[in-house]
């Protein structure tokens, strides 16, 4: 299923708690023995790669139940698990749990950082 979203700002999306999104990257026409693949072949693969565009704050992990006081006023912030996933990173995942979105004319996924089989990271890119 696509979900469609008129708007076009990517700086507007919030990504929550562990969720992902990806840009896929466009796989081969060919095959290594040069036969040409059919349309769609290469979204059907189960295992795909894209590029992480941006991410949510991580798991959320419940507040210190051993508070020396349990009578003072909690700081309210929510406390995250920050995830692996950083934007830029080419991640393998699995395509069974993602939602397809198409922001604009592009199309994007968001999946659980569970789905994330392997991440490749070039910290030549950030320099």
């Amino acid at each position: 299923m696509l979900f469609t979203i008129e708007e076009q700002g990517l700086d507007k999306l919030i990504m929550v708690g562990d969720r992902v999104l990806v840009k896929p990257r466009l796989g081969s026409k060919k095959t290594q023995g040069g036969l040409y693949l059919p349309p769609g072949v290469e979204e059907k693969r189960k295992v795909q790669a894209g590029y992480i565009i941006k991410c949510g704050p991580g798991y959320p992990i419940p507040a210190n139940p051993e508070a020396d006081e349990p009578w003072k006023e909690q700081s309210g912030k929510p406390i995250y698990v920050s995830l692996q996933a950083k934007e830029g990173d080419l991640a393998v995942y699995l395509q069974e749990g993602c939602i397809e979105l198409e922001l604009g004319k592009e199309k994007y996924v968001i999946l659980p950082h569970s789905a994330i089989l392997m991440l490749i990271r070039d910290e030549s890119l950030f320099i």
